[in-house]
Order: C-alpha cells, then structure tokens, then sequence
C-alpha cells in the first residue's frame, strides 16, 4: 500500500521494539484503512507536490483509478486555468478552511468539490492530507436558491415567509418597494404589527390568520399601510407549508397593491349597478362618497350640483357636518367660493393646500374650524360637451401634499359623478318632455290633469269651491299664417308669462295644446274668478312685440266653477272649453261662465258633427250648381259653379256657412273637398255624355286641399277618368290659401295650370295684402266679392272698389267674375265697365243638376252652339 512507503524505523531490534513497532504498524494500517473507506476523499501529498495517498471516495469524485493518481503531480487533479489557486490552497494555506473546485472528471464531467487542507501530525508534519466534499448538489440548490431570490426580488408583489409564530424571517425587494420597510426593520415582527392601521379591518386578519394555521391557504383584499402611513389596498395570498411531520413550518405571504384597480371594482360596479337601477341622484352621490372614504379612510369626499345661475346644490358629504351643506346651499360659484365654489367657476382643478391662509376660505373660516379642513381638492365635473354640471372635492384632515393616487381616484369620481348628473339630467328633460310643454315651459295637459285631480280632491274635504278657466287666443291661426309659426310661437311664450304673472302662487296654469292655455283658481269663488278672468283679458291685450312687429292679441276666456259644473277634471274642462267656445263664437275678447244650454248646443254640435261625417260617407250630400252669364255674349252660359248642400233627415236644409267651419275645425274639410271635387266630375261627365252643353264647372277648395302635394294627380285622374278636358274644370281658392305653406300651394297651383286646369282667386279684394299676393298666383279670373255688388246701387265706395277691381282684371288679362248679382241696376253697372262674366239670383239661385237642366232647357236660344 503506498502508506506503507510512509513509514520508516531505526529503533533497535530488541522485542519490545518489535512490539512497539509492531503495535504502531497495526495502528496505521487500521488508519489507512479509515482512511481508505472514509465517506469523504482523502489525498495525502508529499513535500513535492506528488499524491501520495487516494482513497476510495477520492476516486469516486475524480471519477479516476488510483493507479492514474499516485506519484502524479497533485495539480493534474484541477482544470488548468484554476490549478494555480488550488495547489496554494492545499500546499500553503492549511488550516484556511474550506476551496470551492470547479472541476472536470476522466470523463470531462463538471463536478463541484469542496476542499479542506491539514497538515499531517507530528512526524509525518511534511505531509499534506487533503479532504474532499463533493458539493455539487449544495452549489446547485443555492443556485436555485439564488435564482429563487432574484426572482422573488423582480416580482412587483410583497413577498413575506414567516416561521411557525409568524415571525418574519424573509422579505423581498418587493416588500421594500410596495412598504417601504428595510428587511432588517421587519425581520421577527408580525406582518400585522408593521402593515396594518387605523382602516384595517382586524377581523378580516383575525380570519386570514385562523385559515392559515389550519393549514389552509386564504386570498382577501384588505387595506394595509406603508411605512409613511398612506394606506393601500392590497390582495393578501396567504400559504402556509407543512413539514414532514405534517405541522406548519412556514407561512408564506403575498401583497399585490390593487389600489387602483379597487377603486375601480369598487366605484365602477357599485356606481354603475346603482345608475342601472336608477337611484335618485343623492343616492348615488352619496354612495360614490361613502365608496371613496372606505378605500382611503384618511379622507372626507363632497360632492356638489350647480344650477344655470351658479348656485351650488349639496347632494352628498356624508362624512361632512351638517353646516357644510347649509354652507353649500348658499353659495354660488365664483372666484373666492372655498375650493369647490372656485372650481366650478374656473371650470378646472382647485388646490387648496390650507384653507385656514389661502385667500379662497377667507369668507367660510367659520366652516374652516369647525369642520377641521385640512388640504383640500375640488374638480368641476363636466358633461360630454364641456359644461360644467358640478363639482367634486376630497378633503384631508390634515395639511399635506395630495397622494397621486388620491388624483387618480378624483378623476375615476369625477368621469362617475359627470355619468350620473347626465343621465339625471336626461331623465329631467325626458320627464320634462312628458309632462311639460316645451315651448312655455308650462305644464301639459297630463301634468296639469294631475296636479288639479289632487286639488279637487283637497278642495272637497275642505267644501272649498275651485274655479277652472279655459283661455283661447283669439284668431291666433291669422298669427300663424300671416307672420309665420316663429312669431306665433313668441306670442305664446308672451302669453305663457303674462298668465303666469297675473296668477297667485297657489293657482295652477298649464298649456291644453296650441292656443289654448288652462287654470285652475283653488279656494275661488265666482266672483273672484270673474276678477281674475278680467285682469287676464286686460293682461293679454297688451301688444306684443316679436321680432320686428307689433301684435295686438285678445283672448276668449270659458269658466267652469266646481263643484256645480262638474266634480272630475276632464269634465270641468270640457264645460269650460264649452264656455270659452261660446265667448269666442260671441266676438271674442269676453268671458262666458259655462251653463247647461251650452252643454246642450255642444251635444247638438257633436251630433250635427257625426251626421255630417254619416252624410259624407254615405252619399247623402249633394251638388247644387249656379249659373254663370257671358255678359257679353247675350247672356249666353259661361259655366257652373257648384255649391255643397245638406239635407239633414230631422233638422232639414243645413247652410254651409254652418257645417262647413264645423268640418274645418273636426278634421273633415280634406274629405269634404276630394267628395265635392269628384262628385262635380261625375256630374259634368254625365251631362258630357247626354249633350247637355254646360262649358264647365266650378269648384271651391279649401287651403288644405290646395297644399296637398297630391291634388294635381288627383285632379289628372277625377279628368281622365271622367273623360274630360282640364278646361272642363275650374278650380276657385281664396287668397289665404298662399298664407300657410306658400310654397307648397305655389307649386301646385304652377302644376295645375300648365296642365290646362282654370284656376279663379274668389273673394278678391276682402283678403290681406291682394295685390302683393295677386302677381304670385297663376291664376286666369278674379271674382268680384258679392259684398261690393250688393252696395252698388248706394255707396259711391263700393262703385269705386269695383271699378278698381275691374281695371285690374282687365290689366292683367284676367276675366273677371261678379258674385251676387240680384238686380238689374247692378247687372247693367257691371255691363257698362265691362265685367265679363255675372252670377247672381237675378238669373238662377243653385239649382240641382235636374233643376239646371230644365232652366238650360228654357234658355236654349241663348245657349252656345
């Protein structure tokens, strides 16, 4: 064995040397042996350097016979570029302590040893012995170890391990970064000893702690605090780690700040619910504040509306005294109104660092001290288009700089509190929209329905009388179509305002619809209501000025006492319409209380209405048709014009002049025309086919058939179905039918003439503004208006206007008809200045079709070829 070569003896060869040698021999050979199979290598060196010994385990690690190692060089045991480090570790520095090697196997197998030199005892002091670790497993779990450690250093959370108590035994860079705390300031704290505060909820730690020491993992949000004691919100994941015996060893911790992703869990989700839900506007105001003060406790939130005049509106500050929102109800924004007064104003962010020295609270110290304002900031709170709906602020209790995401979290309450005063507003303008009128402002029919249902119901548990009066302006159309809708619209704004300015604070007005406004007087006798009716009539009298004219409005005004004209709304204000229907029908410009006649006239108009519409549709009206003379040709027949009659069965002939305003005013004047316009085609083509030489007809429309954009085709198909001529038809308009909708007129009258249809202006000379409208109409005759030929005969003024009349037809081309010519002195005045065709009961009253036919018959010597 080479440790034989080691030893040498000179002592005397007597036997208790021999035994001594002998002892000594066996001692090292059982030392070799240890040596020999020892857990750990084993090399002893020689004073040159050479291996001398190498052990079983040593050729384990070198993975290399022994045979290869002894006598060589102890340096070919290390990689060349570390052998000179490793051969002065283990030849000079004995007793260091332990030499990393990195080195390579026979195999080139990397592998790291750990190596301790000694040197050898007493008489073998020149040798080295080396001892030899494999520690390549160690390197290898402090490698993962460390690559552990830099992984959990990079991460953004706060990673803590605790031992069995809780204790903290590790922190990582994260830990520092999220707290604030040095590893050295926490290590053998409890993690609730260092990170909770004044807004934590120890009941959710008290829970977090009882789940992990029975061994089970917890997750939960809570709100920790750093180490300069802003607080934040933090995801807590907490594991613990069992042993081998199944007890806890380790608790491992781990904090995500969530700060700005709670605010939006929170605000987001609880705010936007509550806004789905539609929660008054103070509910939600106040939850958004009560949400804010649980995330960061510190604070006190406030929020604020503002009206189109600037005065503040508190709608929530739970956390603030009561004397806040009294503060805020009288404060309008301007440029020293405390910090959210001057946002609102400025239309951007205010900070108010001390309120108790900056110039902003000089006029509110009182609130100053004794709500305990610290820093304050206040941001306008903004609508889609930029105006400014309100305000928010966040208070401190202290003086300090705000925390940037305390900024953060204004901006989130700010963009919520712009989504729920929006939305109120939508919903105001939407309820505005249903029960108010949008032109006045005033309530509508519904609103006013309402209001005066629950006044009648006070009124009679109190025995009071109510007054409701029913308000018409009078001859409010002619506004409309001789100004334009824009200055009946001002009118009735006017009207709105001088109604509402002649009432009492008590009494409620609304608009019915159009012209037509409704009050109602509570505790208001008859006589009151009387008073009251004549200052409205003498309130609305007054001129108006709409943009550049001058308008002099009267009024009709109907009244209906409760409980003796009805005891239900709806039907106070029928007896009241009633009323004012008949002061209208009387002239205008009074007041007519309602009485039971009228309710009777109004049933016999409702029945005279539903008879006439039974008559239309059912063919019981007819046509009657009066002549027209050629006063120039021997009175030959120049054509017909037909008139509308009805034969009521139980009330007999009924006149135009009263069931024709009747079917303007319920909607039957449209079909009323198209039945007079056939019917009239129908009977010329009959007389077309029979030889009867009538050379045309003509028919009165009214101004809405002549804007229906239909009425040329109409005409087109009644001719061409009847198989006549367009100069077979004439169609007669006044001249207000250019009054409304001009445009549309102008274009049908254009169309119908080209086709060859004859177009007459009736009534010339007793409209607005004839010869200004005269020029625009394309028309082929005018007709004389029956009121200036029945004063021919005495009034020098009516000769005159006729002649003028007569001149201007003549001027302009344009045949001129006579109307209600009954005597011979005004046939020949007519004949003498040349008008040419005359109609009147001096030759035929309207006959009906067979009647006309009989008197063609006793006229046909004059008649036409």
């Amino acid at each position: 064995m080479p440790g034989r070569r080691l030893v040498t003896s000179s002592a005397p060869n007597d036997a208790s040397v021999e035994a001594a040698r002998v002892a000594s021999a066996r001692s090292e050979l059982d030392l070799l042996l240890c040596l020999q199979y020892a857990p750990e290598g084993v090399l002893i060196v020689d004073p040159q350097g050479r291996v001398v010994a190498f052990n079983h385990t040593a050729e384990a690690l070198w993975n290399r016979p022994r045979a290869q190692v002894l006598g060589r060089p102890l340096g070919e045991l290390a990689d060349a570029e570390v052998r000179d480090d490793f051969l002065a570790h283990c030849l000079h520095d004995s007793g260091s302590g332990s030499y990393e090697l990195l080195t390579h196997d026979y195999e080139g197998a990397a592998r790291w040893l750990a190596v301790s030199a000694a040197r050898a005892p007493q008489h073998y002091s020149q040798l080295q012995v080396l001892f030899v670790r494999d520690i390549s497993a160690q390197r290898a779990r402090d490698a993962r170890m460390r690559l552990l450690s830099l992984a959990l250093d990079s991460s953004d959370a706060a990673i803590v391990v605790c031992d069995p108590e809780l204790n903290i035994l590790y922190v990582n860079a994260g830990f520092s970064q999220v707290f604030g705390y040095a590893e050295s300031e926490v290590l053998g704290h409890l993690p609730s000893s260092v990170l909770t505060g004044p807004g934590t909820d120890m009941q959710t730690v008290q829970h977090t702690r009882e789940r992990v020491r029975a061994g089970f993992g917890h997750q939960t949000d809570i709100l920790a605090y750093r180490k300069d004691g802003t607080p934040l919100w933090a995801t807590l994941v907490a594991t613990p780690i069992a042993g081998e015996d199944g007890s806890q060893q380790h608790y491992i911790l781990s904090f995500t700040d969530i700060t700005q992703s709670k605010m939006h869990e929170v605000l987001h989700k609880n705010v936007l619910d509550a806004l789905v839900r539609e929660q008054p506007l103070v509910e939600v105001a106040t939850l958004i504040c009560k949400e804010v003060e649980r995330i960061a406790p510190q604070l006190m939130a406030a929020i604020v509306s503002v009206d189109g005049s600037g005065r503040l509106q508190p709608l929530a500050a739970p956390s603030m005294p009561v004397r806040f929102g009294e503060t805020m109800s009288n404060m309008r924004a301007g440029p020293r109104a405390g910090a959210l007064g001057t946002s609102i104003w400025r239309g951007k962010q205010v900070l108010v660092l001390d309120p108790r020295t900056d110039p902003l609270f000089a006029d509110y110290m009182g609130l100053v001290d004794h709500v305990q304002l610290g820093t304050c900031v206040a941001t306008p709170i903004k609508s889609s288009s930029g105006r400014v709906l309100g305000g928010f602020a966040l208070c401190y209790r202290q003086v300090r700089e705000p925390l940037a995401w305390h900024l953060r979290l204004i901006e989130l309450c700010v963009h919520l509190c712009a989504l729920a005063l929006e939305r109120e507003q939508t919903r105001a303008r939407v309820h505005q929209l249903a029960f108010y009128d949008s032109l006045t402002g005033l309530p509508n029919r519904v609103m006013f329905s309402a209001r005066a249902e629950q006044a009648l119901a006070a009124a009679e548990h109190q025995g009071m009388p109510v007054a409701i009066l029913f308000v018409d302006i009078d001859r409010f159309k002619r506004v409309n179509e001789t100004q334009g809708h824009a200055a009946g619209d001002g009118l009735l704004r006017d009207i709105a305002r001088r109604i509402c300015d002649t009432l009492g604070v008590t009494d409620l007005v609304g608009r019915q619809a159009g012209d037509e406004f409704v009050l109602m007087l509570p505790h208001c006798s008859a006589e009151h209501a009387a008073g009251v009716a004549e200052r409205l009539l003498l309130a609305l009298a007054e001129p108006v000025v709409v943009g550049q004219m001058t308008l002099h409005p009267s009024a009709s005004i109907g009244v209906a006492m409760f409980p003796e004209d009805g005891t239900d709304i709806e039907t106070l204000l029928r007896h009241a319409d009633l009323a004012m229907f008949r002061a209208k029908h009387e002239g205008g410009q009074s007041v007519r209380y309602f009485s039971s006649d009228m309710n009777r006239m109004a049933q016999e108009r409702v029945a005279m209405e539903t008879a006439l519409r039974e008559a239309l549709h059912r063919d019981r009206l007819q046509l009657h048709y009066q002549p027209q003379l050629d006063s120039q040709a021997p009175h030959a027949l120049y054509g017909v014009e037909a008139l509308l009659r009805w034969e009521h069965p139980n009330l007999g002939a009924i006149s135009p002049a009263r069931f024709v305003p009747m079917a303007e005013e319920c909607g039957l004047i449209d079909e009323l025309g198209h039945w007079v316009l056939r019917e009239a085609c129908r009977q010329m083509a009959d007389w077309r086919l029979r030889g009867i030489p009538v050379p045309r007809v003509a028919v009165n429309l009214s101004a809405n058939n002549f804007a229906d954009p239909q009425l040329p085709v109409r005409v087109e198909g009644l001719l061409a179905a009847s198989g006549l001529q367009p100069a077979d038809l004439a169609l007669e308009m006044t001249e207000s039918v250019m009054l409304s909708n001009p445009n549309a007129v102008l274009a049908n009258l254009r169309q119908l003439q080209a086709s060859g249809v004859l177009l007459s202006l009736d009534d010339f000379g007793t409209g607005y503004s004839s010869l200004s409208h005269l020029h625009q109409l394309p028309v082929n005759e005018l007709k004389l208006d029956m009121s200036f030929v029945s004063d021919l005969e005495h009034c020098q003024t009516s000769r005159t206007l006729t002649t003028s009349v007569l001149r201007i037809g003549e001027t302009l081309g344009l045949h001129t008809v006579a109307e209600g010519v009954e005597t011979e002195a005004q046939r020949a005045f007519l004949a003498r200045l040349g008008c040419r065709v005359l109609q009147g009961f001096l030759f035929a009253p309207a006959l009906p079709a067979a009647a006309l036919e009989h008197w063609l018959q006793g006229r046909a010597p004059a008649l036409p070829a």
